[in-house]
């Protein structure tokens, strides 16, 4: 009888799994024409063109939940929030909190590491106008449903943006149906108690929409990585 794999290996496993998607045709033929089809200033570079894994520390207590990666951000680079105005944001706030070792996310060979955090996705290809259909989000929920199975250790969800919010709440639901969860609204520092053990915490999502108008500011963004990190350590406290 084969020994039962470790969670690195079912985390990596379940990484191999969501890089050979093809379930979604739209977002198939997008993503491989991004990758072909650059824009000018990343004309020299090799596109990933594939669905873009989860990045960071599978003992993480600290889980991001985004959107979908851009298409040419994640779509190029093939990580996490990488190589697009939102992962600067994003990095930039993770370094301040101590979650990486470094401010910036360049590309896979930055080396850039996450200490206690791991970001994942509700869609793992680049959508059209980032905007994935109910129905794409719906062929990658599966990952998304084994990677909370696969993370029982964390004590802090950060949802970016509303429908990331809604789909951490609908995917802890699912694998919990008796949880009784109340006052999930969202708002930018909504914060929602899944359980004893598990907070969820609501961050307008660092788009350039939000980022350009001021809807979203780095010191509202730090301070929602502040709460994180502050559960974690109140966990901590409470062993």
């Amino acid at each position: 009888m084969s020994a039962k794999p470790s969670k690195r290996q079912a985390i990596n496993l379940l990484q191999r799994e969501i890089i050979s998607c093809a379930r979604c045709p739209r977002l198939v033929a997008w993503r491989e024409q991004c990758a072909r089809e650059k824009v000018k200033r990343f004309q020299q570079e090799d596109y990933w063109g594939k669905p873009v894994p989860s990045f960071g520390d599978p003992q993480a207590r600290l889980l991001i939940v985004g959107l979908a990666p851009a298409a040419h951000g994640g779509n190029r680079t093939g990580r996490m929030f990488t190589g697009d105005r939102s992962g600067d944001w994003l990095y930039r706030a993770l370094f301040r909190a101590g979650f990486a070792n470094q401010a910036e996310s360049i590309n896979k060979n930055d080396k850039l590491e996450l200490t206690d955090c791991y970001i994942t996705a509700m869609a793992h290809c680049a959508p059209p106008d980032n905007k994935p259909t109910t129905e794409e989000i719906n062929h990658c929920r599966p990952f998304l449903l084994r990677e909370f199975e696969l993370m029982p250790q964390v004590k802090a969800i950060i949802a970016l943006g509303q429908l990331a919010f809604k789909a951490s709440i609908s995917t802890f639901k699912a694998l919990h149906p008796q949880a009784k969860i109340s006052g999930a609204h969202f708002a930018h520092g909504a914060e929602v108690s899944l359980n004893d053990n598990l907070r969820l915490l609501a961050s307008y999502h660092p788009s350039q929409q939000n980022t350009f108008t001021g809807r979203l500011t780095e010191t509202m963004l730090d301070a929602i990585f502040h709460r994180a990190r502050q559960i974690i350590e109140n966990a901590d406290a409470e062993k």
